[in-house]
């Protein structure tokens, strides 16, 4: 467990992924986000397009802040192509905030508290 509580929230740009409605997401990730500062916690948020240099907006996102967690979203873990940018962006983290704790959500509402299971 760590003591910092301040979170980095990584996942997809909803407004980049082309073939669908992104408002639902984007009401998600702002009621999420919302939950954040109700359980006392700062959360910065990294969302990225597959296709535009990910990385390199997950790693300058990384050297902003002492995060006490990084939770990876489902659109990057979950979906079967982006498996290996999942992989890139876990050893990343691992690399850049290697006292973070890593953590992953079920919904983007639910992502304080899975930063919570680290942080208590």
């Amino acid at each position: 467990m760590t003591a910092v509580r301040r979170v980095l929230v990584i996942g997809l740009d909803p407004t980049r992924l082309d073939g669908w409605d992104p408002a639902p997401v984007q009401a998600a990730i702002a009621r999420g986000q919302a939950t954040f500062t109700t359980h006392g916690l700062e959360a910065d948020l990294c969302l990225v397009a597959p296709d535009d240099n990910p990385l390199a907006t997950i790693e300058s996102a990384l050297t902003q802040a002492d995060y006490g967690c990084i939770i990876i979203g489902g659109g990057i873990r979950g979906y079967e192509p982006l498996l290996e940018l999942f992989e890139q962006v876990v050893n990343l983290v691992h690399r850049l905030a290697p006292t973070a704790a890593i953590a992953f959500n079920r919904t983007p509402e639910d992502t304080a508290e899975a930063a919570l299971r680290w942080l208590r």
